[in-house]
């Protein structure tokens, strides 16, 4: 069983789930509810971005820069994949220590 290094790191992994749950969302609530830097979550949503994971909107909104991202298909498919494999884990634990 071989997790994904993508989603894995602990931070990616907080940006896939924070992302699935609420769909497309601003730099700015991702780093304040990831409790993260800009530099750190820029790094990584670079990485994501690289990867074909997120999608990503810039924009002016009453002329003010305004950058969202959201999971794209392929980001998705990633992340159930991911909580699929985790899940199979934990069913073979659960399997292990009942025998």
């Amino acid at each position: 069983m071989e997790f994904d290094k993508l989603v894995h790191q602990p931070i990616r992994l907080q940006l896939f789930a924070y992302l699935y749950r609420h769909g497309q969302t601003t730099f700015s609530e991702l780093r304040d509810e990831l409790d993260v830097t800009d530099g750190n979550l820029s790094a990584h949503l670079q990485r994501m971005e690289d990867a074909d994971a997120v999608v990503v909107e810039k924009r002016f909104v009453d002329r003010r820069p305004r950058t969202t991202y959201e999971l794209s298909p392929n980001g998705r498919e990633t992340f159930e994949a991911h909580v699929d494999t985790l899940e199979t884990l934990l069913d073979q634990l659960e399997r292990d220590g009942s025998e």
